[in-house]
């Protein structure tokens, strides 16, 4: 019987919502990649790390890819071809972000960052989650440590204003040196190919490059007051470092992680723990005089 009354569609389930938020995210994204493209098209495969945490397998997908476009366009455009489920972690798409890290052909990059036009597409290109954390879901894996690890350095703490209106002064010299490391966009690509985390999995012992360069931020800041060496030596792990400059080589900011961070670092640490001359001069001024009659 008709009542005259409207019936309302049953809400969607949150994990529907979610499913068609991203394939029309994905849609949207492959759309602009097409307007911004070139015209001419050409297939080329994709075999691309699938599954659910610790198990899962590559599977191979094919696309039409054109001039312009980058690795991170083509996982779109599988999403919108049928892959709706194909889990990927992106943001600005513009490498300052760095959601979108992952290994392409067994290397640490963003995927927003490699054109397809440097890869070598007469073979798959292969797509993998980063191999030092933890894998969520297909190309997604749990960076949490990293942020766990941060909390563990104490923070910039500087020294008194050095005049009355709350100012400080400083040299311009001093401000560039750790200007450098400001450029840092967390996108952990520097984690994942540091081989104390990802082959021997010590990221409570271990903050890893990035959180170094974080540390030589705080310690080499000409108005920051604490002293991080101990530290460094012991709750940060900085002696697992061996600087084999992996980390320097995969830095999208091409930040000089292992020369202008970590080396100096690792030197104040040895002047004051490892030096002989260090700790005789320590011994020397913590004699006491003898007594006098």
């Amino acid at each position: 019987m008709d009542t005259g009354q409207s019936v309302r569609a049953p809400k969607a389930s949150s994990t529907e919502s979610l499913a068609r938020n991203v394939v029309e995210s994905g849609q949207r994204a492959a759309a602009r990649s097409n307007t911004s493209a070139g015209t001419e098209t050409r297939s080329a495969s994709f075999r691309i790390w699938r599954g659910a945490g610790p198990s899962g397998q590559l599977q191979d997908y094919s696309t039409k890819v054109s001039e312009g476009m980058v690795v991170l366009d083509a996982i779109h455009q599988i999403q919108a071809e049928g892959a709706t489920d194909l889990a990927v972690r992106w943001n600005c798409k513009a490498g300052k972000c760095g959601s979108c890290s992952a290994e392409i052909n067994g290397m640490p990059r963003l995927l927003c960052m490699t054109r397809l036009s440097e890869l070598d597409l007469a073979k798959p290109v292969i797509v993998e989650p980063m191999r030092a954390f933890p894998p969520v879901k297909d190309l997604v894996t749990d960076v949490s440590s990293n942020f766990r690890a941060k909390k563990r350095i104490r923070k910039f703490t500087p020294r008194p204003p050095d005049a009355p209106d709350g100012t400080w002064r400083m040299a311009q010299s001093d401000a560039d040196r750790v200007q450098e490391f400001r450029k840092c966009i967390e996108c952990f690509l520097c984690q994942d190919v540091c081989h104390v985390l990802r082959d021997h999995h010590l990221h409570e012992q271990f903050v890893g490059p990035r959180l170094l360069v974080h540390a030589a931020q705080l310690e080499m800041h000409p108005l920051d007051i604490l002293d991080r060496t101990d530290e460094l030596k012991e709750s940060h792990g900085i002696g697992y470092c061996n600087i084999t400059k992996c980390c320097t080589k995969v830095c999208p900011e091409n930040i000089t992680i292992t020369d202008n961070a970590i080396i100096p670092l690792k030197e104040r640490v040895v002047d004051r723990h490892y030096d002989p001359l260090g700790k005789l001069v320590k011994l020397l001024r913590g004699k006491k005089s003898a007594p006098t009659a």
